[in-house]
């Protein structure tokens, strides 16, 4: 296993990390708790030391899981991580209070890490206004918890207020190969770096969409001068980076964590190790999975607003997410919060509105009756 700095902590993370967002589940689609200990105990006794979960994972109970599972003497072996998301925080009692449960949850004493989970543009001023990062502070002197860390899907705008305003231990982020320009775009990764903070990664594999290929990117990784695994590419592309100190893989089957382990043991797991043959492999694959959309969308929001708030852009990205992996499950999971925010392509009334506006002139209201059969129905358990 290769490991790495974890910014400026002292910590030396396991470059693989087990994101514990998707436990194996059962028959009702809860956690399957033997196969999710065996899978947590193997990879805490097969090189990795960094295992991330937040309060609200598996409907609350992704916490106790992994608390279960390390409990014997393998919690002291590793790394914990855990988050508290804003909305959790109602009052400044609320923030304490879900600290002591998920300590309870996860048998306990101390937090390695832990997280304002998945902050966007809107809530930072909040943040600030409360004073939130005190709460967190009060808890580091008291040894409940040992750094202080953000995750967000916000756009780099957004992301870079959010990590130029706090002295922040780690910051956690999406990317991936096709990534790259999108969400908070690779720039964050760079910047996280510069200030010496430690970068970990979420979605490296998209939702697992990039561990497969379509026959239009296998033929690129086919006639590549090495020969990886579609997983492997994309590893690789992270492994790259020097700034990266922990890549997170929400891994369902002791298979799979099996197999990622040895890609990320191999002696190319390092910085800088892909040659301009081998970053082109990449970036032609990215071209390639970008050429398999149905919907012409740029994303130029020219139709936007819409007068019923649908997230026209939005609801197609995910749809063609779709297309391209062949797969929803991502895309479901990602529109269930469009959903939740009322911003979802079931709230068009066919209006017409943004048919008039589209440089693309596209079919808006059909597409989207089109796209939201596809990606409604998503279920969290």
């Amino acid at each position: 296993m290769q490991y790495r700095d974890y910014g400026k902590t002292g910590m030396k993370t396991s470059l693989l990390g087990l994101g514990c967002m998707r436990l194996p589940r059962d028959e009702n689609n809860a956690i399957d708790r033997e196969k999710a200990y065996e899978l947590i105990r193997y990879a805490a006794t097969h090189g990795i030391n960094y295992f991330d979960t937040a309060l609200t994972y598996h409907n609350y109970n992704s916490e106790a899981v992994l608390g279960e599972a390390l409990d014997g003497g393998l919690r002291e072996k590793v790394y914990v991580v855990t988050k508290q998301p804003f909305p959790a925080m109602k009052t400044q009692a609320d923030i304490r209070r879900n600290l002591e449960e998920t300590l309870k949850k996860l048998r306990t004493d101390y937090l390695d890490v832990y997280l304002v989970h998945n902050i966007n543009d809107a809530q930072w001023p909040e943040i600030v206004k409360r004073n939130i990062l005190a709460e967190y502070e009060k808890f580091k002197s008291e040894g409940l918890i040992r750094h202080i860390a953000f995750s967000s899907h916000s756009k780099y705008k957004g992301y870079k207020t959010i990590l130029d305003g706090y002295d922040w231990e780690m910051c956690q982020v999406q990317q991936n190969m096709l990534d790259v320009d999108k969400e908070a775009t690779q720039q964050v990764i760079l910047d996280g770096g510069a200030k010496g903070c430690a970068v970990v990664i979420m979605e490296p594999l998209r939702g697992g969409g990039l561990a497969g290929a379509p026959k239009v990117v296998q033929d690129i990784y086919d006639a590549a001068p090495v020969q990886r695994t579609p997983a492997s590419w994309a590893f690789h592309h992270l492994a790259n980076y020097p700034q990266i100190s922990t890549i997170l893989s929400g891994m369902t089957t002791l298979e799979q964590l099996k197999q990622n382990i040895e890609t990320f043991s191999q002696s190319d797991m390092v910085p800088n190790s892909l040659d301009a043959a081998q970053l082109k492999v990449i970036s032609d694959a990215k071209a390639a999975y970008e050429s398999i959309v149905t919907v012409p969308c740029t994303g130029c929001e020219y139709c936007l607003p819409c007068p019923q708030s649908v997230a026209i852009p939005g609801v197609f990205s995910r749809y063609n997410e779709g297309m391209m992996f062949g797969s929803f499950d991502q895309p479901q999971r990602a529109y269930m919060l469009t959903t939740a925010a009322g911003r979802d392509a079931g709230k068009c009334v066919r209006c017409g509105a943004c048919e008039t506006k589209c440089p693309q002139h596209i079919a808006i209201m059909d597409q989207l009756a089109v796209a939201h059969d596809s990606l409604k129905g998503w279920i969290e358990t």
